[in-house]
């Protein structure tokens, strides 16, 4: 690409549509009108997520929407144009937020912690592109990773179950009924944003119930009961079509930072995974731009906190729109920022996300948060983590209680640890000394706990064949 920045791309083909079989690569495009509406396709996948995690925060949507924009320009020129991304609203720092919240923390002292984390993500991809992605596995081993997503999303249950659900159960409930028949009977992109439609859908549902009952006696956002409209749009009415989102400055409280580090690890992890998706969707191997993509995103992160907004991360939904039209252009991305920018400077746009009713997030939050627990099992399906292995088992499941039950360990009037923040230490170095101090015969002893039905995967079936069980790997029994 021209300039070495990646912003001039060439037409492909006829620039209407890929020819069969055939890819747009990311340093090609189609004609302008279509790339734009590619573009609005990847705002659309990418809105969900975007504007729902700043409203869990506590923070602007509109200026969430107008960073992530700002933040992929920036991740774009940083990786040439060779690693097509959106970076929207990180939904990783929610149970951060909330503990930050809990202690009584402001906005200020939840973008101030975020942006430590965005300093030290920045750090870890310099460290990756002077030594090489093998170190992230050295030191985060799949492990390791997968717990500490699993506890960053459970830690979240209490949220739902204390704050959201309690404002209206049965919306809530039916939110949750609604989304999780799209997500599972929905398909190609209106799957990937099923999200967004159970959300509309509650918003929807709450207005009916507005209408058709009244006012509901229930816990209100504040925590109080009385009698309160599920939906309340009169901010709407007030809100201006145009004008400049409100920021303010981070605000640092090393309590607030130590209980966000260790999303850092999730995000290595999350990064690393979206690199290599990209990489093998263009073939293209991106094993090189792995440092320069981790530091982007931490830099983006910093952009967007250091005027109050949310931390940013490459998504996974955008990956997906990617798959399914088979266009990688770059030149979509940048359409996609553009799209965020302006919907960044309506705050009426703003106003109508602000009034999503709490019933309404307690349906979303309930599969969402649950969503982002299991992602870590999912990193120790995928590497085949033996979790009957002591030396895998007894540092996990103790990170993992005491990140979900917010046990604290204090140690003076102004400092403890708790949560996540504890919960991922414990699994970190009690994973890595006990690694080290174990004895050889230990490494190898049989397993802590029974197989359980995993057993069943290597018996002879009761037909009296020797072959191997659907879920029994080749290399089993």
């Amino acid at each position: 690409m021209s300039g070495g920045l990646g912003v001039r791309w060439k037409l492909h083909g006829d620039g209407r549509v890929p020819a069969p079989g055939a890819v747009v690569r990311p340093d090609e495009r189609l004609s302008w009108p279509r790339t734009a509406g590619l573009g609005a396709q990847h705002v659309v996948a990418m809105f969900g997520a975007s504007f729902v995690a700043p409203v869990l925060m506590g923070l602007d949507p509109n200026l969430a929407i107008m960073m992530s924009g700002l933040a992929t320009m920036m991740f774009l020129l940083a990786t040439r144009g060779r690693v097509p991304s959106y970076l929207g609203c990180s939904l990783s720092f929610v149970g951060v937020a909330a503990v930050i919240r809990g202690q009584g923390g402001s906005s200020a002292t939840v973008t101030g912690a975020i942006l430590a984390v965005g300093v030290a993500l920045f750090l870890v991809g310099l460290a990756v592109q002077k030594f090489g992605a093998r170190i992230i596995h050295a030191a985060m081993p799949p492990v390791v990773t997968g717990a500490v997503v699993m506890l960053i999303g459970f830690n979240l249950a209490p949220v739902t179950a204390s704050t959201y659900w309690p404002q209206d159960q049965w919306t809530a409930l039916l939110t949750m009924l609604l989304t999780g028949l799209a997500v599972v009977c929905l398909r190609g992109f209106w799957s990937r944003v099923a999200i967004f439609l159970g959300l509309v859908a509650g918003y929807l549902m709450s207005w009916g119930f507005d209408t058709v009952f009244g006012k509901i006696h229930s816990q209100d956002a504040s925590g109080k009961v009385t009698d309160h409209w599920r939906l309340d749009l009169s901010g709407v009415a007030k809100a201006d079509w145009f004008g400049f989102p409100s920021v303010h400055g981070p605000d640092f409280s090393w309590s607030a930072i130590l209980v966000a580090l260790p999303v850092v690890i999730a995000l290595v992890a999350e990064n690393a995974g979206h690199v290599k998706a990209v990489g093998e969707m263009t073939g293209d191997p991106l094993d090189d731009k792995l440092g320069t993509a981790i530091s982007a995103d931490g830099a983006g992160s910093i952009l967007s906190t250091a005027f109050g907004g949310p931390a940013t991360t490459t998504y996974s939904e955008n990956i997906g729109v990617m798959a399914a039209t088979r266009v990688y252009s770059t030149a979509a991305y940048w359409a996609a920022a553009c799209f965020a920018l302006l919907f960044g400077l309506c705050p009426k746009f703003g106003a109508i996300v602000a009034a999503i009713p709490g019933g309404v997030l307690g349906g979303i939050t309930v599969i969402l948060y649950g969503m982002i627990g299991l992602l870590g099992a999912q990193i120790w399906i995928n590497n085949r983590v033996d979790m009957r292995s002591p030396l895998n088992l007894v540092p996990v499941a103790a990170g993992i209680i005491i990140g979900v039950g917010n046990v604290s360990l204090k140690f003076t009037d102004n400092f403890e640890l708790s949560g996540i923040a504890l919960g991922t230490l414990v699994v970190l170095t009690g994973y890595h000394v006990l690694k080290a101090l174990a004895p050889p015969h230990m490494k190898t002893q049989e397993p802590l706990l029974d197989e359980g039905t995993s057993g069943y995967d290597e018996q002879t079936d009761t037909t009296g064949t020797d072959g191997p069980r659907p879920h029994q790997r080749p290399d089993e029994g």
